[in-house]
C-alpha cells in the first residue's frame, strides 16, 4: 500500500509540472500576440506603430498612422482630400449635387449640408478617424469636434497651394500634394499656348450671374487670375485695376464689350438666377454686344465652377472646360 500510495503522489506531481508548463506556454503565446496582459512595454510598442502626432493650431494631435474615414470641414477641403487620393466619408456641401468630377467617387460619401453650426449628430454617424479643417471655419466648434474625432485645425491661406499642402502633411502625403500642384501647372501652360494660337489677343470678359446681380471677374482675383493670368485670356482693358470683382447692371455691359464671354450661373437651379439670365439674353444691348454676334459666350456650370481658383480639381476640371469652349467656337 505505501509503495502504491508512493506511486499515485508522484503520478499527481507529474501532473501538476505538466499542467504548470502548458499554461505557461499558453500565456507566452497570448503574450506574444498581444492578446494577454504581460510587459506593458510591448503594448504600448503596438499602439504607438498606429498612431502618430501631427502638428496643429491647437498644438500636437496624436492621429491614426493610416485614418480610414476622414473628414475635411469647409467646401474644398474635401476636395483638397480626394486630390491627395483620401475620399472623405462625409462632406459640407453647398450644392444638392456634386459637381461632374466627384459625382461618382463620391456617391456613397454623406451629405451634411453647409449650416453656420456643423450638424454634429451626422458626423458622430459618420465614424471618423479624423476630421481636417481651416481654423477660420471650424474653430468655434473645435471642442464639440474634437469629442468626435481626434480634429486637426489647419492655418488660414491665401493660395490653395499652401492648402494642399498643410493637409498632405498631416496625411502623410507631401510628395503626393507637389505632384498635383506640377501636374496642373503643366496642364495650365499647355492650355495656355493652345489658347494664344485659337485667340490671340482678343478680349474674354468672365461674368457670373447671380441672384442678386451681374459679377465680372478682374485678374486680381482667384478665378480672374486663372482666367486671365494661368490661362493667359485677355481682360477687357477698361476694368478697374484697383477692384477684384465689379457688379454691374444690364445697362453698363456695353461699355466693357469684349470680344468673348466667360459665362456661369452661379446656380443653374436657382429661379430668381433663372429669370436674370433670362432677362440678359433677351435684351437688345445683350444682342448687340460683338461676343453675342460673333456667337462667341462661353457657358460655364455653377456647380463645376463653384471652387474655381481654389481647389486643384475645380482649376483642373476647368481647364478642360475651357479649352473646349474655345475649340469648339473656333470651328
Amino acid at each position: 500500500m505505501k509503495r502504491n500510495g508512493r506511486l499515485i503522489v508522484g503520478l499527481v506531481i507529474i501532473l501538476l509540472l505538466m499542467l504548470s508548463t502548458a499554461c505557461a506556454g499558453k500565456n507566452t503565446e497570448l503574450n506574444k500576440s498581444g492578446t494577454a496582459s504581460g510587459d506593458s512595454g510591448n503594448s504600448n510598442a503596438s499602439v504607438s506603430d498606429k498612431q502618430r502626432v501631427v502638428k496643429s493650431l491647437k498644438g500636437d494631435i496624436s492621429i491614426p498612422s493610416e485614418p480610414k474615414r476622414v473628414i475635411g470641414l469647409s467646401v474644398v477641403y474635401p476636395e483638397f482630400l480626394y486630390a491627395l487620393g483620401v475620399t472623405p466619408v462625409a462632406v459640407q456641401n453647398y450644392h444638392q449635387e456634386f459637381p461632374s468630377y466627384l459625382k461618382e467617387p463620391f456617391k456613397n460619401t454623406l451629405k451634411i449640408g453647409l449650416a453656420e453650426t456643423p450638424n454634429f449628430e451626422m458626423i458622430l454617424t459618420a465614424q471618423p478617424d479624423i476630421i481636417i479643417a481651416p481654423i477660420w471655419w471650424a474653430d468655434k466648434d473645435y471642442d464639440q469636434l474634437s469629442k468626435i474625432a481626434p480634429t486637426v485645425l489647419l492655418p488660414q491661406r491665401d493660395n490653395w497651394r499652401d492648402e494642399l499642402r498643410d493637409i498632405g502633411e498631416v496625411l502623410g502625403k507631401k510628395d503626393q500634394a507637389e505632384k498635383v500642384i506640377q501636374d496642373l501647372q503643366h496642364k495650365e501652360a499647355e492650355a495656355k499656348e493652345k489658347l494664344h494660337a485659337l485667340v490671340g489677343n482678343e478680349t474674354v470678359m468672365y461674368m457670373m450671374i447671380m441672384a442678386d446681380g451681374l459679377v465680372i471677374y478682374g485678374e486680381n482675383i482667384d478665378r480672374g487670375s486663372f482666367i486671365h493670368k494661368k490661362l493667359g485670356l485677355k481682360p477687357v482693358k477698361d476694368f478697374p485695376q484697383t477692384e477684384l470683382s465689379v457688379t454691374i447692371s444690364l445697362e453698363k455691359i456695353p461699355e466693357y464689350n469684349p470680344d468673348h464671354i466667360i459665362l456661369q450661373l452661379d446656380d443653374e437651379s436657382s429661379e430668381k438666377v433663372q429669370n436674370r439670365y433670362k432677362e440678359l439674353i433677351d435684351s437688345s444691348l445683350w444682342k448687340n454686344m460683338t461676343a453675342v454676334k460673333k456667337n462667341q459666350i462661353h457657358i460655364m456650370g455653377g456647380k463645376e465652377w463653384f471652387s474655381l481658383g481654389m481647389s486643384p480639381l475645380a482649376d483642373y476640371n476647368a481647364v478642360s472646360d475651357v479649352l473646349h469652349a474655345f475649340e469648339k467656337k473656333a470651328k
